[in-house]
């Protein structure tokens, strides 16, 4: 497979040549949210600056749309074009799915991305399928569709045609601000199926952002973005997820990301207390207790189970629910085709595994 962009180009397979790999090596993926047959075709980095320390491994996937097993997400199906996410968030729920790779769910998952340069055309096979019912698909929901590696991959523009010729709903969940690149295949497929979006956005607090979201746009940027989506009619929401206890959770903290939501149209604001399950939690740890050893205590106490005491969590979204109700909304236009009879539900508030 030749280059898509200049590179220049990492010995195949893990950690540099092995005896016996030939120029496609299988991996295999058996991960909680679903198994895949990934092929390794080339590893490559990029010396622009802002790609600068990241290695970018290109597979072919053998199928794209994964089903979610069990009942605890709000959606059964997704499509995730990247593994790993150089976001960087230091609270990221999907870092432990790296370690299926053989890598770690730290820098590694921070800096080697598996993209699956294929994803558009096995979507178009898969959506044609006679056995494929036309279910909605939720992306974003592992790692991030729009980080900053789609810029140069620009998978999601053939990923949103194969649905738009399908006529297939979809949603999309992101902290990318390279979603208004797609602006205009959003509202096609609005105008023939349900499709929704919905930010991240826990803080516009400048320091806490770039303490824990380090390579995300800003906060303020994706309000932005999301004020762009919802002139376009596309119904879009803020998942005001994680708070942080001690660090996002001041009452005027919350209420800035309430307000600027609300303004831009949001169609809903939903809050989720910070997750620390086994695998994030060894990697947030040592975050913790660098930036903020004064509150190591208390998230101990507080993170004796994964997602923290019941009691806090209902306390939190009781007073973020208050804000809101306090709190004037802009009227939005709706997605053409759903304008009369079709609203965005609020989505469970589960933490969702881009986090």
């Amino acid at each position: 497979m030749a280059p898509m962009f200049p590179s220049s180009s990492v010995p195949l397979g893990r950690g540099g040549p092995k005896r016996g790999l030939g120029r496609i090596e299988r991996l295999f993926y058996p991960g909680p949210m679903s198994k895949e047959q990934l092929f390794e075709l080339a590893r490559r980095t990029f010396d622009t600056p802002e790609f600068r320390g990241i290695e970018c491994i290109e597979v072919e996937a053998k199928s794209v749309i994964n089903k979610v097993p069990g009942n605890a997400m709000p959606f059964d199906w997704t499509i995730n074009p990247y593994r790993g996410c150089v976001h960087a968030c230091v609270y990221c729920f999907a870092r432990p799915t790296h370690t299926y790779l053989d890598m770690d769910a730290g820098r590694d998952f921070e800096t080697k991305v598996v993209v699956k340069v294929n994803a558009p055309q096995v979507l178009r096979r898969e959506l044609a399928a006679k056995r494929w019912k036309g279910d909605h698909i939720a992306m974003g929901t592992n790692t991030d569709p729009y980080q900053r590696i789609e810029g140069r991959y620009g998978l999601m523009r053939g990923i949103i045609e194969a649905l738009i010729d399908h006529r297939n709903p979809f949603s999309i969940l992101t902290k990318g601000t390279l979603i208004i690149r797609d602006l205009d295949l959003l509202v096609r497929a609005s105008e023939h199926a349900e499709v929704s979006a919905a930010f991240s956005i826990g803080t516009l607090d400048e320091d806490v952002w770039r303490s824990t979201e380090p390579g995300t746009p800003s906060p303020r940027a994706r309000i932005e973005a999301l004020r762009t989506l919802v002139d376009a009619g596309i119904p879009t929401g803020v998942l005001m997820a994680p708070i942080l206890p001690g660090i996002s959770d001041r009452p005027e903290q919350m209420r800035a990301v309430i307000e600027a939501a609300l303004d831009a149209g949001a169609s809903h604001v939903s809050p989720i207390m910070l997750h620390l399950r086994p695998g994030v939690r060894e990697e947030f740890w040592p975050w913790l207790e660098q930036a903020h050893p004064d509150l190591v205590e208390r998230y101990t106490e507080l993170y004796r189970k994964p997602y923290g005491p019941k009691a806090e969590r209902d306390a939190l979204s009781a007073q973020v629910h208050r804000m809101i109700h306090r709190t004037p909304r802009r009227s939005r236009p709706l997605a053409p085709r759903f304008r009369r009879s079709q609203a965005t539900p609020e989505p469970k508030a589960e933490q969702l595994s881009m986090w």
